[in-house]
């Protein structure tokens, strides 16, 4: 009964304290609450409101006027003279004009800002992908200082265990109080080793708390297979870069907007035609009412050059968009094939620090055991040791590294 209860008492306190977090709970909780996704909703609202405000140009607008002067002179003829006369007068009318014809310049004003929207929309989607590559680097990066903390632990723990045995030896008069002295030393090298690594894996949760917007307790539970994952690179990952990334899908879409706003600038040179309803009620001298129904056209003649300038402004706008598409392309691809050939480069690091690291701990077994039998330095102990280390930490940093290639490469896919 009382290993029952023990039982429970442990692994409920293991369950309290021990909190697990996945990769995909912290790219979920991110996206909850990081004000950078609310600022991007929030624009898409403010597209959405622009095209409702160009498509307004489609239908009838209807407006109401009202005049009052309580003084106004009228000329009158009388006799064959004219003779003035002072009086109140008022009027109140209502008018609507529709648009009829206008060249297309409303059409291509209403696609502009419908794909204003759509670039919002992507926006969105964009900073989504760059927020979920940021969670996974600081997410790989808890990863990898939590396992670099338990290699500083257990190095700190191996040369406690030498101390203690150089003292032993010390004690049987078979080494020298140098050898004790300097395993000390390596004692507290190791300590503060440790406290710096541990400090690292509390500024890498900081951050990763942070961009979560929630509080991350003091013992995690962490995927560590995130760091060590394949890396396969297809033969069509350039195609699907460029097929699918959201800033040249933006850029596609910033060149048809400026086509269609040079389109309109365009247009506005020839003019629109509307029909025009009013009705007014005016009381001078005398009361009456009047209407009108008919068809209006408007050309522009001359604006002092704005309509020409307007229209080279959108010109050479649509140019600027076609070539920044073209620089993002070449800058896109630059980064993609940099990226790659930094991760075949890292495959072959990983297996040359596995090898080091398999040599380096054969190695320690060896000069262990001649130390124990007087065979050995304590220096050539501490020198097998800091190998061991170096290695181990060697293979954490090059798994990080291709870790955090392959995820920006899943970036630049638009991928989550």
């Amino acid at each position: 009964m009382r290993f029952f209860l023990g039982f429970l008492l442990l692994f409920g306190v293991q369950g309290i304290f021990a909190q697990s977090l996945t990769l995909k709970e912290a790219i979920a909780k991110t996206f909850a609450n990081h004000p950078d996704i609310k600022t991007f909703m929030l624009r898409i609202q403010q597209a959405e409101q622009g095209y409702n405000a160009a498509y307004a140009d489609y239908l009838p607008q209807i407006d109401l006027s009202a005049a009052y002067a309580p003084v106004q002179t009228f000329s009158l003829p009388v006799n064959g003279t004219f003779h003035t006369v002072d009086d109140r007068s008022w009027n109140v009318g209502v008018s609507l004009r529709q648009k009829v014809w206008d060249f297309k310049k409303t059409s291509s004003l209403v696609a502009a800002s419908k794909i204003d929207e759509d670039i919002s929309k992507l926006s969105l989607k964009e900073v989504k992908s760059l927020l979920a590559y940021k969670v996974k680097t600081l997410y790989a990066l808890l990863v990898v200082q939590k396992e670099a903390v338990a290699v500083r632990r257990k190095d700190l723990e191996t040369k406690k265990i030498f101390y203690e045995q150089s003292k032993a030896l010390v004690r049987q008069g078979l080494k020298n109080h140098a050898d004790a002295s300097r395993f000390l030393s390596s004692v507290y090298i190791a300590e503060d080793a440790l406290a710096g690594a541990k400090a690292a894996y509390e500024k890498a949760k900081t951050s990763l708390s942070l961009y979560m917007g929630v509080p991350l307790p003091k013992r995690l539970s962490l995927q560590s297979g995130v760091v060590k994952k394949g890396a396969g690179i297809g033969k069509s990952v350039e195609r699907e870069v460029v097929a699918n990334n959201y800033k040249l899908r933006m850029n596609d879409r910033t060149v048809e907007k400026n086509r269609m706003l040079q389109r309109a600038s365009e247009a506005a040179h020839f003019g629109s035609i509307d029909l025009v309803v009013s009705h007014s009620r005016v009381d001078t001298l005398n009361a009456y009412n009047t209407e009108y129904i008919g068809v209006s056209y408007n050309l522009p003649l001359y604006h002092g050059g704005r309509l020409n300038a307007q229209e080279q402004q959108a010109k050479i706008g649509y140019q600027i968009a076609q070539e920044q598409r073209a620089s993002e392309a070449l800058a896109l691809k630059e980064e993609l094939r940099s990226l790659i050939i930094d991760i075949r480069r890292f495959e072959k690091t990983i297996k040359a620090k596995k090898a080091q690291l398999l040599s380096a701990r054969e190695t320690q077994k060896v000069i262990k055991a001649r130390y124990k039998e007087g065979l050995a330095t304590y220096i050539e102990v501490l020198d097998s040791t800091s190998v061991v280390l170096n290695a181990e930490l060697g293979v954490l940093e090059a798994y990080y590294s291709q870790s955090l290639a392959l995820d920006r490469i899943e970036y630049l896919k638009g991928k989550i």
